[in-house]
């Protein structure tokens, strides 16, 4: 009888748990804070009065669309389409680290936001200032997500 076994040049998917242990596992525990902080930066952001529009107009464009796509990734690990490609970790690592980088110049602009809003009206200064806490700690779990699936 033949054996059974893969042949040695075939693909194995990588580890990912399923169920609740995905979102207890290291990397992908960070999607779900990387959902509600980004969830907060666009929320805060649209509750403001506008203070430059292409700044903060920039910001709500990261946040919201980096939304999405962490969502769809999300339920795609969820669903196992991982599953049929080779090169998922590569995929999810470059995602996560241009998002990375795509926040961090959204915080530093919603930072100069928060800056220009502090001498008109201290309510939306308070409201900017907590969107710039959200998107810089936004930044730093999807700069460690994008770390740690490259490292894992």
């Amino acid at each position: 009888m033949a054996s059974r076994d893969p042949p040695a040049t075939s693909h194995a998917p990588p580890d990912v748990p399923s169920g609740v242990s995905l979102f207890l596992t290291i990397p992908y525990a960070f999607f779900l804070p990387e959902l509600i902080f980004g969830v907060w930066v666009w929320i805060l952001v649209a509750a403001t009065q506008v203070a430059s529009p292409l700044l903060q107009g920039w910001v709500m464009y990261v946040s919201l669309t980096s939304f999405l796509i962490s969502l769809m990734l999300l339920l795609s690990y969820v669903f196992g389409f991982y599953k049929r490609y080779e090169s998922w970790k590569i995929l999810d690592s470059l995602y996560h680290g241009t998002t990375g980088i795509l926040y961090m110049s959204a915080a530093v602009l919603q930072v100069h936001a928060t800056i220009v809003s502090e001498t008109r009206d201290l309510k939306n200064y308070y409201v900017n200032t907590a969107a710039s806490f959200f998107a810089f700690v936004t930044t730093l779990l999807y700069i460690l997500h994008a770390f740690s699936i490259y490292y894992h």
